[in-house]
């Protein structure tokens, strides 16, 4: 009897541990999406429209968090304290070489800037500057949101286009992009980069001009993508396609023309500024490019790292393809043909 007795104990047991280990493995896998600006990257809409996120709370469970910039998305990386960081493509290079994350892969489009049709950043000068060509800008101070970013490589790139030497004959000077209007009318900074949504400021507008654009200066830039750690991936493949799969249903939600009324009021709230600021151009072709389906330009981002690259940012040759993995996107998408 005793015997027996302990059968049946190890059997109980042995299927509660059974029973755990599977409600341990069914428990939703949870990925931390990263973003600097609201609207413009998609982590910071997803939750937005809840009704769209089939996979929510069930294989998956998504969290939005905001950084400053995307360097310290590359720390949030290493340390495991994020899934998805959204990089601009100068910072997954810095990522690859300098942090060491040989296992990251890019593995979906967040936008893109310079695509035929659609906006490209603008570079402004004040319209009584008297700066009409590039080479005017020479003994000139310009403005950059930081060293190494992706509209400062496209400054780089534009004047040594046109023989000017970016570390002796202009001067850099550093500032937050919502800033950099007010150092303009200053004259503090005789040209600034305009993105999204600062370059569409109306006075901004009146008062100056657009001296060129990025796509003048490096053709199409795969300017930021979504990436993730390969074990990561590999652990938790089929929640990441879940997870792909609705995030590419929400921005076929958002691109599709017949919601951008309800896109306008969303990009408001999370702004706190008035829908007039989007009305005209959010999610339009005056905005920057994004891929239905999240394929990103690899193309683009080789030859962007390439210019980084020319510019003295990088050591050495970095092959994009061996760091990207599109398959997951791809299924998702096929999913929803």
């Amino acid at each position: 009897m005793r015997s027996i007795r302990f059968a049946v104990a190890a059997l109980a047991a042995a299927g509660l541990a059974v029973t755990a280990a599977s409600a341990a493995q069914a428990d939703p896998v949870k990925i931390r999406t990263s973003y600097v600006v609201p609207v413009a990257n998609w982590a910071s809409l997803l939750l937005e429209k809840p009704e769209l996120l089939k996979h929510q709370g069930k294989s998956y469970v998504t969290e939005a968090i905001r950084f400053q910039g995307t360097p310290p998305m590359i720390t949030a990386l290493a340390a495991g304290e994020i899934e998805i960081g959204d990089l601009g493509y100068s910072s997954l290079a810095f990522a690859i070489q300098n942090a060491g994350l040989s296992d990251l892969r890019v593995i979906g489009d967040d936008f893109q800037d310079g695509v035929a049709g659609y906006y490209s950043d603008q570079f402004f000068v004040l319209n009584d500057s008297g700066i009409k060509t590039v080479e005017d800008l020479k003994g000139k101070v310009v403005a950059t949101n930081a060293g190494g970013s992706a509209v400062d490589i496209a400054m780089r790139a534009m004047l040594r286009k046109h023989h000017l030497d970016d570390k002796k004959d202009v001067t850099f000077v550093e500032a937050a992009f919502p800033n950099m209007k007010s150092m303009l009318e200053s004259h503090k900074v005789d040209l600034i980069p305009g993105v999204p949504p600062f370059a569409f400021n109306p006075d901004l507008n009146k008062e100056a001009h657009a001296l060129f654009v990025q796509k003048d200066a490096v053709g199409t830039t795969q300017m930021i993508v979504w990436t993730a750690r390969a074990g990561f991936i590999q652990k938790h493949r089929a929640a990441m396609v879940d997870f792909m799969e609705d995030s590419i249903r929400v921005a076929r939600w958002y691109l599709d023309p017949k919601n951008h009324d309800e896109v306008v009021a969303i990009a408001a709230k999370l702004t706190k500024t008035p829908p007039a600021l989007w009305q005209d151009w959010v999610f339009t072709k005056k905005d920057d490019y994004r891929s239905r389906d999240m394929q990103p330009d690899l193309k683009a981002l080789q030859a962007n790292v390439e210019t980084q690259q020319e510019l003295g940012f990088l050591n050495t040759k970095i092959d994009i393809g061996k760091y990207s993995d599109l398959s997951l996107a791809k299924e998702a998408a096929a999913r929803l043909k």
